[in-house]
């Protein structure tokens, strides 16, 4: 076994066991962080429903300092754009004059998703559209971890397999959502792929996900920014073992926030409707794949999910399914090699399908 693949698994023990958080963010409000109880706190955070601790988002400069390749690739994006531009589309313009909102960059309905909000001196600001942050976590408590090789002078190439053992997995502890785990990874972008807001598509009339997402063929093409490896000089491609790990995890990412959106609907409507009937579309593709690669961990998030009811007024069971399936999917995207999926090789997106 090589020395990172026992770095992986080691960290899929870890991950396994509880010693990271649960993807706290998603089901928490800025309004519940400690600082909002502070006597200084912003008395706007209670009427904010974010992604992201804005108390603990440090902005993308913070990230541009050892990744300035990767910063460039994110500046072309749409994920860029949107800070510019979602307030001048005329289908977002429709669907905020549906809701009543006034600024695009001054209300959940749309900070959630589309922005990253930071607390300043000003209070709660919009201060890019989908950035680092967004995916790999608020980085206040992570940053100085994620980039200490070893002490003061040690190089990434420098560093033991024993401490980079240390510092992904308290990168990890302290709120992290790291790529070696390319489960936290499609969490990120599952989260808002889904639409997490009840309001936001029945009243709004926002569609109910992106129905067509899958994370291999959008995170492939132009949204691709893997530099490490080759020290910012060559944007590679993943390998076609991380790709099959990650085409799995997408699903199983499909599948777990689709019990959340469902868990969330209140009413027999777009919403909750178009939740169900994708969190049985993810079921019963990772049940046709599970045929193929037999894997101990897809047979227990099925039996998780055939545990539950897609019914309205069903929060508890369905979030408390999706928490296991949270927790099973990080222990796949951790301990299941690509390898042990080969037999999925040909429904993996090709590079021509890359968007």
């Amino acid at each position: 076994m090589t020395k990172i693949l026992m770095l992986i698994v080691m960290l899929g023990a870890l991950l396994s066991l509880g010693m990271a958080p649960a993807d706290r963010e998603v089901q928490q409000s800025a309004g519940m962080t400690a600082a909002e109880t502070s006597a200084t706190a912003d008395p706007r955070d209670r009427k904010w429903q974010l992604n992201l601790d804005p108390h603990k988002v440090l902005g993308s400069e913070s990230c541009a300092k050892c990744h300035a390749a990767e910063t460039q690739v994110w500046k072309s994006t749409p994920h860029h754009r949107t800070f510019l531009l979602l307030h001048r589309n005329a289908e977002a313009q429709a669907i905020a004059d549906r809701l009543g909102v006034a600024a695009f960059k001054q209300d959940s309905a749309c900070t959630q998703c589309h922005y990253t909000m930071q607390s300043t001196d000003n209070g709660l600001e919009a201060v890019a559209g989908i950035s680092c942050e967004s995916c790999h976590g608020a980085a206040r408590d992570w940053i100085d971890k994620h980039h200490d090789y070893g002490g003061l002078g040690v190089t990434r190439s420098q560093e033991t397999t024993q401490h980079r053992f240390k510092r992904l997995s308290e990168s990890i502890n302290h709120g992290m959502r790291n790529p070696i785990n390319v489960y936290l990874l499609a969490q990120s972008c599952y989260r808002c792929h889904t639409v997490p807001d009840e309001r936001l598509v029945n009243v709004g009339g926002h569609k109910a996900g992106s129905l067509d997402f899958e994370i291999v063929s959008w995170s492939q093409g132009s949204l691709r920014h893997n530099f490490v490896r080759s020290h910012g000089e060559a944007n590679d491609v993943s390998s076609r073992e991380r790709l099959r790990q990650m085409f799995v995890a997408g699903m199983i990412a499909d599948l777990e926030f689709s019990l959340r959106a469902t868990a969330a609907a209140t009413s027999k409507a777009e919403f909750g409707l178009t939740a169900a009937k994708r969190a049985d579309r993810a079921a019963k593709r990772l049940a046709a794949a599970q045929k193929l690669v037999q894997q101990p961990l897809l047979e227990e998030i099925l039996a998780v999910y055939g545990d539950v009811t897609l019914k309205l007024n069903n929060h508890q069971q369905l979030t408390q399914a999706a928490d296991q399936v949270n927790q099973l999917g990080i222990r796949f995207a951790a301990t299941v090699s690509g390898r042990d999926l080969s037999s999925i090789e040909g429904y993996i997106p090709a590079s021509e399908r890359w968007k």
